[in-house]
């Protein structure tokens, strides 16, 4: 008996957290790299490089935010983080530092109920610095796949 491998293509304008899924299941260095080349955008790599980049400092707490997951479809364009992530600077130090804490949080709490649940899952993750707990990727594959990143000295 013969097994076929059968490759699985995302859908048109994946979700972030479809792309970086896909790329934790791929089983080589060489295969995540060409996933992250080929579904390359701006909104992955800012979430990269907050997450994965040591100079980037959250200014968010640490832990689950209180917020209602966002129950729309996944193919409602309003609820991508591919369309909110220019203000993700907010969430940073450095990006917005004289937005009172209490804004802050409240942005980032309806940012969150904006997004399809599984964006919002990503971002939680990501402003804790702790994608690596869902998803299997390193600096080192982001890196080489995209070499212009220029890692530290951001905050």
């Amino acid at each position: 008996m013969t097994t076929t491998k059968t490759k699985t293509k995302l859908p048109p304008n994946p979700l972030l957290s479809e792309v970086l899924d896909a790329v934790s299941k791929a089983r080589s260095k060489a295969k995540k790299v060409e996933l992250l080349k080929e579904y390359d955008s701006p909104a992955i790599r800012a979430v990269l490089i907050w997450n994965y980049d040591a100079s980037v400092k959250s200014m968010l707490p640490v832990g689950d935010v209180p917020y209602s997951p966002n129950e729309s479809p996944k193919g409602t364009d309003h609820n991508r983080l591919t369309a909110e992530y220019k203000n993700l600077y907010h969430y940073v130090k450095g990006g917005n530092d004289p937005l009172p804490a209490l804004r802050r949080e409240s942005m980032f709490i309806q940012l969150l109920e904006r997004l399809h649940s599984e964006e919002a899952q990503l971002i939680c993750l990501t402003k804790d610095k702790n994608l690596n707990q869902k998803y299997k990727l390193t600096q080192e594959i982001i890196a080489e796949a995209y070499p212009d990143i220029h890692w530290g000295g951001r905050s």
